[in-house]
């Protein structure tokens, strides 16, 4: 199987997942398999990419798509039925949009996210964006505030298990939730500095110009 087939797939689970989600009990435990599914194939798709030896600039930029797109999707989703503040996506999309948007004027320049032709020049820009450390502690941070997430709403949609859910469960997922949750958005948010300071020099020719102006 292609990498690239590997990540279109977990762009479909994932909206499969919130389809889930709240259609009973037994749908929302479905739909909780899938977005742990959903979220492990993001590491799967690079490795199967890196073993058969078809990483490309293209497939790279296919899978940041594909990481925005998971991502928002579940963001969005948790936010629609109360579980996070609307802020939260607000911010992660409006981040997600401009670094993309940076990355894209990069690729056209011939330097990628990633790799060896990144675009980030800096030692610190290059540890805390493009470093695997880095990147492998991020999606670990966000596949567990999502999986939380998840687990709170299907336990609040499960009436069966309110015995459980007043022994003092439902405080404690809710709790680490939201705290995995707001952790992940500053992760998020400090990821994207490096991109935007080092991005601005794509524009410096234009603010010269300005400043003659």
């Amino acid at each position: 199987m292609s990498p690239n087939l590997i990540t279109l797939i977990r762009v479909f689970m994932a909206f499969a997942s919130i389809a889930l989600f709240g259609a009973g009990t037994y749908a929302s435990l479905i739909a909780l398999s899938m977005l742990l599914v959903a979220l492990t194939l993001d590491a799967v798709d690079g490795y199967v990419a890196r073993r058969n030896g078809s990483t490309s600039d293209v497939g790279a930029a296919f899978d940041i798509a594909a990481d925005r797109i998971v991502e928002s999707v579940f963001w969005i989703y948790f936010a629609s039925v109360g579980l996070i503040s609307f802020w939260i996506p607000v911010i992660v999309v409006a981040r997600g949009g401009f670094t993309d948007f940076l990355r894209a004027i990069a690729f056209t320049q011939g330097q990628t996210a990633f790799g060896e032709k990144s675009m980030m020049k800096t030692w610190w820009g290059k540890l805390l964006v493009g470093s695997r450390a880095s990147r492998a502690a991020y999606g670990v941070i966000k596949c567990a505030a999502f999986f939380a997430l998840g687990l709170w709403l299907t336990l609040a949609n499960a009436p069966q298990w309110q015995a459980m859910l007043a022994a003092g469960l439902m405080n404690m997922v809710k709790i680490g939730a939201l705290a995995l949750a707001i952790a992940t958005v500053v992760f998020c948010v400090a990821r994207g500095v490096p991109v935007i300071i080092e991005g601005i020099r794509f524009f410096r020719e234009d603010l010269a110009l300005l400043k003659v102006w």
